[in-house]
């Protein structure tokens, strides 16, 4: 339990349904749903699609959409993958001979087909019950009668005025006389109700095979790109068979690659060889957290792809025998300055939330547009598009090498933790490349520690960046106590302060015995965990 008396957040409780958003006017649209009969899928739908009109910088219907799905909190656990495929024509050769030698943000080759509609429409389709044309109606109405700008979002929208500017579209229709709207400001965004609407009206195959698959094909083959029509109209996710991995007395599901979930339980399986720190914020357990994280990033990098266009061996990426080779390595003291990294592209701005309704059916989804305002590039129709393409590989026999509709490496994974057969902590954080450390960390102090959920999004964080540099550098929040900071230098890294907060988590515990949901909402992003 929290102190009282000190800043902070209580974790939410009730008992008939719970919802966790990253805003407000998204987590009120998902318990709108709720009670008037809607299950989680359908909650989480309506939420989601708020969330591509009140947090824009992070999502939308031009972005990608991964989830998971327990129907009635059961061990038989959908897994949904909506990311995009690259264009048929891309290839590396293709890419060089048109000069290309890296997949650069503004580029249209950092574009794949947006994912996100159709994962709407299918999940909706097998485990929702009310249509997208209805689920659509509030973010219809937020995105033609305005919303007000929270602190947040503000801040990430200033902090891209630069890519924003850089755009006819996105400046017109993002800029405010060149800048971002002020915060607590009223905005709009009348275009992008109209596709919206489109898309209720249509359905899917409005985006995909219609006028908006048209003008989206027209404005990225005029941006150099080598997208066609067949491209979209092809497009499906697909339902798979999540992953999974036992971590003490508890199993996390994941979704398999192309996502890094399977490296979240790597994480786990290498930290699940230490003894437990009686202290979760001691120096040691911050370096060990850091020391794995580098390690099974590494491995992620150099083998992680679409495993329908490369062999990615999940069953040895979960082995006993990778996971005490990597362990072995962080005892003899050999990581700080290789960490085995390939540096990948940066991301830090999604949406990840969570829906259990009174049926205990629980959604945990992710959807996102890479980086903050992804790749600037805004089609007809106020349509935001991605910039996922950034995470393929331009070598040659590299496994997450671009190709004819291959998906690229996805930072994005909604998460599940099943105890005794049941799911009982739908889950997720948001961050991009700090996505699978955020897991293994949340899953950690929740099992190791038997700490409170809203408790440990409220820990401060730390995160080892990406890349090649000597000395590594670890991204480490201001609040992190000052001997984490010593230690990790002592051992060879160069400690950062983050220029935003990082990550953003939220998750649900069900309390079986008691019937009771346990909400919490990471304080670092503009949400809120609500109940009924």
């Amino acid at each position: 339990m929290r102190l009282l008396d000190h800043p902070g957040r209580s974790t939410v409780m009730a008992r008939h349904g719970m919802a966790a958003t990253s805003h407000v006017i998204a987590t009120q649209t998902a318990i709108d749903v709720l009670k008037d009969g809607g299950n989680a899928m359908d909650a989480a739908i309506a939420a989601c699609a708020v969330q591509g009109v009140v947090e824009p910088g992070s999502t939308g219907i031009g972005g990608d959409c991964f989830a998971l799905y327990s129907a009635g909190g059961s061990n038989n656990i959908l897994a949904f993958n909506g990311s995009g495929w690259a264009p048929a024509a891309a290839t590396p050769a293709a890419l060089r001979a048109r000069g290309v030698t890296q997949i650069e943000r503004q580029s249209a080759h950092a574009v794949t087909v947006p994912g996100a509609v159709d994962a709407w429409d299918q999940l909706l389709r097998r485990c929702g019950t009310r249509p997208l044309s209805v689920l659509l109606e509030p973010a219809i109405r937020y995105a033609e009668e305005g919303f007000a700008l929270m602190q947040r979002s503000h801040a990430d929208w200033a902090n891209q005025e630069a890519l924003l500017r850089g755009e006819a579209n996105a400046a017109r229709i993002y800029l405010v006389d060149g800048a971002a709207p002020a915060m607590g400001s009223v905005y709009r965004f009348p275009e992008m109700a109209q596709s919206l609407r489109q898309v209720a009206a249509e359905g899917r195959d409005a985006f995909y095979r219609g006028s908006l698959a048209q003008d989206m094909v027209a404005y990225l083959q005029s941006r150099g790109g080598l997208h066609s029509l067949d491209d979209f109209a092809q497009y499906q996710g697909k339902f798979e068979t999540p992953i999974r991995s036992r971590f003490r007395d508890v199993e996390v599901v994941e979704c398999p690659p192309n996502g890094q979930g399977v490296i979240a339980l790597l994480i786990l399986n290498i930290l699940a060889r230490f003894d437990v720190d009686p202290d979760p914020l001691s120096p040691a357990r911050q370096q060990l957290e850091v020391d794995a994280t580098r390690l099974a990033y590494g491995v992620r990098n150099a083998l992680l792809a679409d495993g329908a266009h490369a062999r990615v061996d999940v069953d040895w990426l979960l082995s006993d025998a990778l996971a005490d080779e990597l362990a072995a390595r962080i005892r003899a003291g050999d990581v700080a300055q290789d960490g085995g990294y390939v540096p990948p592209a940066a991301h830090k701005d999604t949406v990840y939330l969570t829906v259990v309704d009174k049926d205990r059916n629980c959604v945990s989804l992710i959807n996102s547009i890479f980086t903050n305002f992804g790749s600037g590039q805004v089609a007809p129709g106020g349509i935001l598009l991605h910039n996922r393409g950034m995470g393929f590989e331009l070598i040659e026999g590299h496994p997450n090498a671009i190709g004819p509709h291959k998906r690229p490496l996805h930072t994005i994974i909604p998460a599940m933790v099943v105890k005794d057969g049941r799911c009982v902590l739908p889950f997720g954080v948001m961050g991009g490349q700090y996505q699978a450390m955020g897991h293994a960390h949340l899953v950690s102090k929740w099992v190791d520690y038997g700490m409170e959920l809203q408790h440990i999004i409220d820990l401060p964080r730390l995160f080892p960046l990406p890349g090649a540099a000597t000395p590594a550098q670890v991204e480490v929040e201001a609040r992190m106590p000052a001997a984490v900071r010593a230690q990790l230098q002592a051992a060879g890294y160069h400690c950062v302060t983050p220029k935003l907060p990082l990550g953003g988590a939220q998750a649900i515990w069900i309390d079986w015995e008691r019937g009771v949901l346990h909400g919490a909402s990471d304080p670092r992003k503009d949400g809120c965990a609500l109940g009924y």
